[in-house]
């Protein structure tokens, strides 16, 4: 399985819009956004201390998907979407 696949099962767990997340020990506000149909997706966290940030867009192509960072290591956004988890309202 490649990277972007992983990220991309992962992806599908999380919710649209906007939530709260754990993810590396730290809390972050995230959002995950669908484009065209779902062929395409964004997401967005930041950290609630400031400390840092994650962006990504996927891509579900026919040939599978793939992954595009944000001006960032591809290797920082898997290890992120790895860890995340929906926090607890």
């Amino acid at each position: 399985m490649t990277r972007a696949q992983d990220v991309a099962d992962r992806l599908d767990a999380l919710p649209l819009g906007t939530f709260r997340a754990r993810a590396l020990g730290h809390d972050w506000i995230a959002t995950r956004s669908l484009f065209a149909g779902g062929a395409s997706e964004k997401l967005v966290a930041r950290r609630l201390d400031g400390g840092d940030y994650v962006s990504l867009n996927l891509y579900r192509l026919a040939t599978g998907p793939r992954l595009k960072p944000c001006e960032m290591p591809a290797e920082k956004v898997a290890r992120f979407v790895a860890d995340v988890t929906v926090a607890e309202a």
